[in-house]
């Protein structure tokens, strides 16, 4: 009887610590949605078609090519010299690998033409900008940016686990996107992605299922700059309990045992 009594303590205990550890279970899910949530409705057309233009800001890296002539010859401006010999360019792509970081006084520093501002241009409004620019000491110049940190975040879907993917492909696809992050995880439920994105209306949440083959016309949706991905992961109930409450049985077992040693020596 008495041996019960202790067993049955030793349970509440248990069931006590569970209570108290509940609290941390599945702690890692993030961007919860209530019941009945309303996602927007997402038209693949329609969005791929009014992809907004990307607009330069503080902080972006960009990286440029400059041609002269008519677009005839690709030109190495950061060596400093800028020459041209028997029509054909000197360090040829060189100047695609440098990178101009824009500061936070809206500034960057290019070859010859010092400071200037390109936040809040397009990218082919900066295009034109700097041809202007360049035409001061170039003929018919023609100039192509590239800016190397468009990325958007990437839940895979195993809890808080992210990853920031780059895009260097201004068609780069929600699939693509996905294959880069490494695939969904283990625990990913396919049928439930959140798509998190910025528009003139305000930040929108849409809800993309590709579990079934109806979710491939999802696939060929462009992502954005910017764009979070949120594959939910599948609650681990039972698994979470065990290793949160493991260690609180491990020592009440080790009390019960020494308790019952105790007794048998009396």
């Amino acid at each position: 009887m008495m041996i019960r009594k202790k067993m049955t303590k030793y349970f509440a205990l248990i069931f006590v610590a569970v209570l108290i550890q509940s609290c941390g279970i599945n702690s890692d899910l993030m961007l919860k949605t209530p019941e009945g949530y309303k996602y927007e409705e997402l038209d693949i057309d329609s969005a791929n078609r009014s992809k907004n233009e990307y607009i330069i800001g503080v902080d972006d890296v960009i990286q440029f090519q400059f041609f002269v002539n008519k677009a005839e010859v690709l030109l190495e401006i950061s060596s400093g010299t800028g020459e041209v010999t028997n029509g054909a360019a000197i360090n040829i792509n060189r100047a695609r690998d440098v990178n101009y970081v824009i500061g936070t006084d809206s500034l960057v520093k290019l070859p010859y033409i010092d400071k200037i501002n390109l936040v809040g241009m397009t990218i082919r409004q900066a295009e034109k900008f700097l041809e202007v620019s360049y035409g001061q000491y170039y003929v018919d110049c023609f100039v192509q940016i590239f800016v190397k940190n468009k990325r958007v975040l990437v839940f895979p879907g195993a809890g808080a686990e992210a990853q920031v993917v780059y895009i260097n492909n201004n068609n780069t696809t929600l699939m693509e996107v996905i294959a880069l992050a490494g695939g969904l995880a283990e625990r990913g439920r396919a049928s439930r992605i959140k798509l998190f994105r910025d528009t003139e209306d305000g930040r929108k949440v849409y809800l993309i299922d590709l579990s079934t083959i109806e979710g491939l016309a999802y696939t060929d949706l462009i992502v954005q700059n910017g764009d979070y991905i949120y594959v939910e992961p599948v609650p681990q109930l039972g698994t979470e309990i065990l290793k949160e409450v493991a260690p609180i049985v491990s020592i009440i077992s080790s009390a019960a045992l020494v308790l019952t040693v105790i007794n048998s020596l009396k």
